[in-house]
């Protein structure tokens, strides 16, 4: 040090090259709240890699380089500081608490709040957390992320959304979907044409006393959705795009030619058409075609699902340009997304622009927009082959010896060649969907506390379908070309007037009013034609007036409107105790007059303990807070016009001649009511250890009544039913939101998050009372779709063959349990065996940063859900004639209990329906997603402010019994088929489950 003092002093070495040596800088880091010394504080010289920690007292040592060195002081719970060095050697910090936490906004509907004000039960889903995953919609994002959310996404067909369902179901017919509102606006229907890049934040009410400012529209749960908007300030430009392949993650496994070669035989012996023994080429040739026999002799084997897949790929590209000054804010995005599956024709491209714009006339009044702009192309929406190419004979010949196609490769003329359904122009199945919404608002400051605003939310959608059939398909099997177009509109529009009233009196009262008054009216036309001899298959369906016959035309208008009422009170006394009261009022078109309007109130209180005075001493506790709360919400989600009669045109002779006239098509019910779901709910949020560990427990109970639902009539009255109001349904549960920071040390940072469900559905009354409908399949205590069927305990074995004979089965065959122990296998053995309701549903997510790098991992499982796999029936006939699952079937030689021996005499095996349950339950490794943050300072000769690299690996494993023992593919499967809660199986309509490998980066200018 003396040497670079002398050189300084004689003018040859510069003040700043001295002062850039390195020097070593000690202090002690305290907090604000107790002067303690804070352990474990990262501290870090700015634009460098150069950091350290506190010890257990908050003493540190650093060696700073530079002329004017900033160092970096930042922990858990704390504010981030920053402090310049200058000439000091000892820099004390004193770091305050970091409320930012519990002072965050939440997003409430109609307004928001601090979260440590909110009374309802509300989960949160970031940007952050939707931008982890490469996701087609944002629906996806929300798999695992908020508790009591449970989200299934079947296959992965380009452009599918998945199915939601927020703490259960609670209707058999009406819908159990959330209703969705995107920047203030309630939509008529999904959000699958939004881009997920554009999202700020996910909200997902859950509770009554937070949906019940929706009403009737917050029945089954709301996720508020809100995009980014711009801030004052520099104008920046983003570029984020990823590019990936998407591989099929396993396939259902049939039998190749040898092995189906085999299963012909076994069940030509079951039928004694064919010796027991060794094959031999003369008994082969009485059972196999001879293209059969020249594939045996050559070895060949035809892998028709292979040949229909591929490797598919995702694209994602999307610039943005936000900023603005103190008048005006604008965000600006366009994006372009192109999934092609794994399955050939399947694909999706989407197109969206988005304007948010925000401008401040003046201190009193400000207007907005919210303008997305969407439009996408898919196809294959309809269509897939697999299923086909699961059932086609491997002994078969696809092509000639010039490689052209054969139409139908074996004598079987009910099973055509699967490869021409993928040959160029043969089977079109494309949709169009152009889509304009937008929410437009002005806020006018009354006075003092006092503002009104007024949104309107108009909603254009237009979809296209079009399909076309050419003659060498497995639709036509020869026969003239058809083809269909469907064209459907869609205009919503929503308008609210609101009044809010926030006001804080003697600094320990808190009062907040909202009035609202809504009107929502949709309107709906579609129309459709299909025709049969298309002339050239170049026409497609574009030109039907040139086709032969017309099959059916149609067209229909359906029209509803919602009117409104709402008041909302907040109330918190110096932040310790609150009440949160709301009452709505919604009048349907879809109801009666004699039920037209609705009524539904809510009340929450919360109690702020760690607020208390007895609580200022415990500093292990940054907050706990308990929240109760019940109310009400309606359902009004049936189709209109089902409260009065309709007519049904009807076809008869006069005399010779055709003729047309009317009959009445189904009763109306005039009294038909609202369904209602009323919840309780107790919450406890908690935040421990200058926020090392937080989350909330929640406990509910929801009863709906009044259910929606057809009730049918005897066939002598003309009608199968009309729909009206029986039945009452249970829904009760708990959830666990957890988060933790693990590891805070040295530059490297581990927390944890973890989300956990549980929720039992069960059926209380039906029509008749506390009495099964065993018909509908609807049992009391049970949840509201299940599998009732026969039990599948084994196959019968040879030793058996006496007790078998007794119940009429043979050995080799599906052994039944005799339930009621009478002898007989009949409909009275039947019994419950399962329902697709889990037993618990949970996502663990872990976070590691370090110098700039950031991994992240997601696993998500499903546990105890029973699952109906379409695959192990359908594909699984058994009789020899069509391609098989390659299962584990009996035989006098294999005496397996798994499945039954092959019988050509069996169209399938008798009680076939036994072989498709299993057990669902499964855990994925969700996604994986490794990146690096480059530095500032590197970032900065690329002319950007910042740059992330990063890679993704989304679903690379998936553990199942399903899939290891029984030869499934992804058993993740929806809940229910919609409004009327039949089982959903898992068939060959679904695409396989696939891994997706992505490489993409996020840059600012």
């Amino acid at each position: 040090m003396l040497s670079f003092l002398l050189l300084w002093a004689i003018g040859i070495l510069p003040m700043h090259t001295l002062l850039a040596q390195d020097r070593a800088i000690t202090g002690t880091v305290t907090s604000t709240e107790d002067n303690t010394g804070v352990p474990g504080v990262t501290v870090v010289l700015k634009n460098s890699n150069a950091g350290t920690t506190t010890d257990a007292d908050g003493n540190y040592r650093i060696n700073a380089t530079g002329a004017n060195p900033t160092l970096v002081f930042s922990a858990v719970g704390f504010a981030t500081q920053e402090i310049a060095v200058g000439n000091r050697s000892v820099v004390d910090v004193k770091l305050g608490v970091d409320l930012k936490t519990l002072n965050e906004v939440v997003v409430t509907g109609y307004g928001t709040q601090k979260k440590s004000q909110v009374t309802g039960a509300i989960s949160s889903v970031s940007a952050k957390a939707i931008g982890e995953l490469p996701v087609t919609n944002a629906q996806q994002a929300l798999q695992g992320r908020a508790a009591g959310v449970d989200v299934n996404m079947a296959g992965s067909k380009p452009g599918a959304t998945p199915q939601i369902r927020i703490r259960g179901r609670r209707s058999f017919n009406a819908s159990n979907d959330p209703l969705f509102v995107v920047d203030g606006i309630p939509l008529s229907g999904g959000i699958e044409d939004i881009n997920p890049n554009d999202i700020a934040s996910m909200e997902i009410l859950k509770d009554a006393s937070s949906t019940a400012i929706y009403g009737s529209r917050g029945s089954n749960g709301v996720v508020i959705i809100t995009t980014k908007r711009g801030t004052p300030g520099k104008t920046t430009v983003s570029v984020d795009a990823y590019s990936g392949i998407n591989k099929s993650l396993g396939r259902i496994d049939v039998f190749n030619g040898p092995e189906f070669a085999e299963y012909k035989r076994e069940s030509r012996r079951a039928g004694g058409h064919y010796p027991a023994g060794p094959a031999t080429d003369a008994a082969d040739a009485v059972i196999f075609e001879p293209v059969e026999l020249e594939s045996i002799k050559l070895g060949r084997s035809t892998d028709y699902p292979d040949a229909l897949l591929r490797t598919g790929s995702i694209n994602n590209y999307q610039v943005g340009v936000s900023g603005g000054t103190e008048k005006t804010v604008f965000n600006i995005s366009g994006n372009y997304f192109k999934d092609k599956g794994v399955v050939k024709n399947q694909d999706l491209t989407r197109y969206t622009f988005r304007v948010n714009l925000d401008h401040k006339i003046n201190d009193k009044l400000r207007l907005g927009i919210s303008s997305l702009t969407s439009h996408y192309v898919r196809n294959g929406e309809n269509f897939n082959p697999l299923g086909g190419a699961l059932a086609e004979n491997p002994l078969g010949k696809p092509y000639d010896d010039e490689g052209n196609l054969i139409f139908l490769p074996t004598q079987d003329g009910l099973r055509t060649n699967p490869l021409a359904e993928i040959v160029p122009g043969a089977i079109i199945d494309e949709r169009k969907n152009y889509r304009i919404f937008n929410s437009i608002y002005a806020e006018w400051d009354i006075i003092d506390g006092l503002k009104y605003r007024v949104n309107f939310g108009p909603d254009f959608k237009i979809d296209r379908y079009g399909r076309y059939f050419g003659s060498q398909t497995n639709a036509r099997r020869g026969a003239p070309a058809s083809g269909s177009v469907g064209n459907q509109f869609t205009f919503n529009y929503t308008i609210e007037n609101l009044l809010n009233y926030n006001k804080q009196f003697n600094e320990v009262h808190n009062l907040g009013v909202t009035l609202l008054q809504s009107y929502q009216k949709d309107n709906y036309e579609n129309s459709f034609i299909n025709v049969t001899g298309i002339p050239a298959a170049t026409q497609q369906f574009y030109n039907l007036g040139d086709a032969s016959q017309v099959n059916g035309v149609d067209t229909r208008i359906s029209q509803w409107t919602l009117l409104s009422y709402m008041a909302r009170v907040n109330y918190d006394f110096n932040d310790k105790y609150l009440l949160t009261a709301t009452i709505r009022a919604d009048g349907s078109s879809r109801f009666g007059a004699n039920n037209k309007f609705g009524y539904f109130p809510s009340v929450a209180v919360g109690w702020n303990i760690s607020n208390e005075n007895f609580m200022q001493d415990v500093r292990w506790m940054d907050q706990l807070k308990l929240r109760l709360s019940y109310g009400a919400v309606g359902n009004t989600a049936i189709n209109p016009y089902q409260t009065q009669a309709s007519l049904s045109r009807s076809s008869y002779a006069w005399e010779n001649n055709a003729a047309f006239g009317y009959r009445p098509g189904s009763i109306g019910n005039p009294d038909l009511r609202w369904e209602t779901s009323a919840t309780a709910n107790a919450g406890l949020d908690f935040s421990f250890f200058s926020g090392r560990v937080s989350g909330a427990v929640e406990y509910y109970i929801t009863n709906t009544t009044d259910l929606l639902a057809p009730q049918p009539l005897p066939n002598s009255t003309g009608f199968g039913g009309f729909t009206t109001n029986i039945g009452h349904t249970r829904n009760k549960g708990i959830e666990l939101t957890l988060s933790t920071v693990n590891v805070d040390k040295g530059g490297f940072r581990w927390n944890t998050d973890l989300t956990f469900g549980r929720n039992k559905e069960e059926i209380v009354e039906l029509a008749n009372g506390k009495v099964d409908d065993v018909a509908a399949g609807r049992f009391i205590g049970q949840p509201l779709s299940v599998v009732y069927d026969l039990k599948k305990i084994g196959i019968w074995q040879t030793d058996e063959a006496e007790l078998a004979k007794s119940y009429g089965y043979n050995p080799g065959e599906i052994k039944i349990e005799d339930l009621n122990n009478d002898g007989v296998i009949n409909a009275a053995d039947r019994q419950i065996l399962g329902s697709a309701i889990p037993d618990f549903v949970a996502g663990l997510t872990n976070r590691f940063e370090y110098k700039g790098f950031d991994l992240s991992f997601f696993l998500y499982a499903r546990a105890g859900q029973f699952i109906v796999s379409g695959f192990h029936q359908g594909n699984n006939a058994l009789a020899g004639r069509y391609n098989n699952l390659d299962i584990d079937y009996w035989t006098p030689n294999n005496p397996t209990n798994e499945f039954p021996r092959p019988n050509e005499n069996q169209e399938s095996p008798r009680n076939s329906s036994t072989l498709q349950y299993f057990d669902g339950s499964f855990l994925k490794v969700r996604n994986i997603n490794f990146g690096y943050n480059v530095p500032g300072n590197w970032a900065s000769k690329l002319g950007m402010t910042s740059l992330r690299l990063y890679t993704s690996i989304q679903q690379p494993f998936i553990f199942s019994e399903y899939r290891t023992k029984y030869k499934g593919i992804d058993p993740e499967v929806e809940l229910d088929n919609g409004p009327s809660n039949q089982n959903r199986s898992i068939g060959s309509d679904l695409s396989p489950a696939t891994s997706v490998i992505t490489f993409g980066i996020n840059a600012k200018f």
